[in-house]
């Protein structure tokens, strides 16, 4: 019954497609080529294990990425760095159940050793309030809302403060340990590249 959080797997990316296309109004639909430019870009996308089973996945990038959400982009027009939650996607039948929770412990890990700030949205126009709640008791805040323009949607804009941030960055500046759990995300570009003479 545990809960596991893992990088993404390029051959998961059909489940995943269909996970995230599945989840109802509350997320944008994916077609298979901007789920790979998030496999190729993000520097955070993992999924959920439970019981062997995909439960769920979140996708994040950092403020420098080249990244073409209109909700990134307000958020970047603002502040000048954060890391932004694109989606997160539990299976309907793994809601409740823990994901969720575990996915923002291990993203909020992940960004606040290299960003004072995380983001992400709530789509208010299809029953927010158990959204806005779970985000709530993470410590989010709303600081704005964005009409979506490609799609017509508002959303409520959240920011947290990442508290442990200036003392990893006084700490460690960019030279943080080796250690598994404190690693970026091996890019795809840099996992298909040879060594020369192969």
């Amino acid at each position: 019954m545990s809960i596991v959080i893992r990088d993404v797997r390029e051959h998961e990316l059909d489940s995943v497609l269909a996970l995230n296309n599945n989840a109802g109004l509350a997320i944008l639909p994916l077609d298979s080529a901007k789920l790979h430019r998030f496999y190729e870009r993000a520097e955070y996308f993992r999924v959920a294990e439970r019981d062997g089973n995909l439960a769920g996945f979140l996708v994040g990038f950092g403020s420098a990425s080249d990244h073409d959400s209109s909700n990134f982009a307000w958020f970047r027009e603002r502040y000048p760095q954060f890391f932004y939650i694109d989606r997160i996607v539990v299976a309907s039948r793994r809601r409740g159940g823990g994901v969720g929770r575990a996915f923002y412990a291990d993203v909020q890990s992940f960004a606040e050793l290299r960003h004072p700030q995380l983001a992400c949205e709530v789509f208010l126009d299809h029953g927010a309030d158990p959204a806005l709640l779970f985000h709530g008791s993470f410590g989010f805040r709303e600081v704005g809302q964005n009409l979506m323009p490609e799609v017509g949607v508002r959303a409520s804009m959240l920011m947290k403060e990442l508290c442990s941030y200036p003392w990893v960055r006084e700490t460690y500046g960019d030279d943080l340990p080796d250690l598994p759990w404190a690693r970026t995300r091996q890019l795809a570009d840099a996992r298909t590249e040879r060594p020369t003479g192969t």
